[in-house]
C-alpha cells in the first residue's frame, strides 16, 4: 500500500534532474542572445568608425 504512494514520489524526483536541465539550457540560450545583441551592436559601432577613419585618410 505504501509503494502505491511512493511510486508518483520517486517519479518526481527523477523529473527534477530534468528540470534543472532545461533551466540550465535556458539560461544559457539567455546568455547566448545577450551576446549576440552585444557583438551585434558593437560591431556597427566599430565599422562606423573604421568607415569615418578610412573616408579621412
Amino acid at each position: 500500500m505504501i509503494n502505491v504512494f511512493l511510486q508518483p514520489l520517486r517519479l518526481l524526483n527523477a523529473d527534477r534532474r530534468a528540470v534543472t536541465a532545461i533551466e540550465y539550457a535556458l539560461i544559457a540560450s539567455l546568455i547566448a542572445v545577450v551576446i549576440i545583441g552585444a557583438v551585434t551592436t558593437l560591431g556597427t559601432g566599430v565599422a562606423g568608425t573604421f568607415n569615418s577613419v578610412a573616408s579621412e585618410l
